[in-house]
């Protein structure tokens, strides 16, 4: 009768539980490792402006702000894009850095470009795959900024072709 009450040894369940709960926190581990290896942006390309861009001209800036809808305030940056080159641009990514009172950078966005299509009852944005922009054209633009960072002086920004497509 005496070994019906003997406790039963616990040690086997501890050692089993242990190489269980490493076993859970190695998976974990690896998963969340491969997960941040394919999830990791690409590297930006460091080549400088796509050569295209060169043959991109902007001149007549002007700026606007307008309430929308909901009364938040929409700023534009409008101006003037001709292409010097031989090819036709069907798209056009820029980067836009608003500077604050100092010269440094408040803000920095990279935006598509659009160009102002005028033949509906108001002018409307639309990407150059819509309106391409012929060899020897010339195109008036629209940049649109939701918002814009408090600390910027309300200068014109500085605009930089970082990506152009032509066919």
């Amino acid at each position: 009768m005496g070994g019906l009450i003997q406790p039963t040894p616990v040690t086997e369940d501890r050692d089993s539980s242990r190489r269980i709960i490493a076993t859970a926190v190695a998976v974990v581990i690896v998963i969340a490792l491969v997960a941040a290896f394919l999830l990791r942006g690409k590297p930006k390309d460091a080549s400088g402006p796509p050569p295209y861009a060169t043959n991109l001209q902007f001149s007549d800036f002007k700026m606007s702000a307008a309430e929308n809808f909901v009364g938040a305030t929409v700023s534009y940056v409008d101006g003037t894009v001709t292409n010097a080159g031989d090819k036709t641009v069907t798209h056009v990514t820029v980067e836009v850095q608003f500077k604050d009172d100092m010269g440094q950078l408040a803000q920095r966005e990279d935006i598509p470009l659009q160009v102002l299509k005028t033949s509906g009852p108001y002018p409307e944005a639309v990407d150059f795959r819509v309106l391409p922009l012929a060899p020897g054209q010339s195109q008036t633009f629209r940049l649109t900024f939701e918002s814009i960072s408090a600390q910027w002086n309300h200068q014109y920004p500085d605009i930089k072709v970082t990506d152009v497509a032509v066919k």
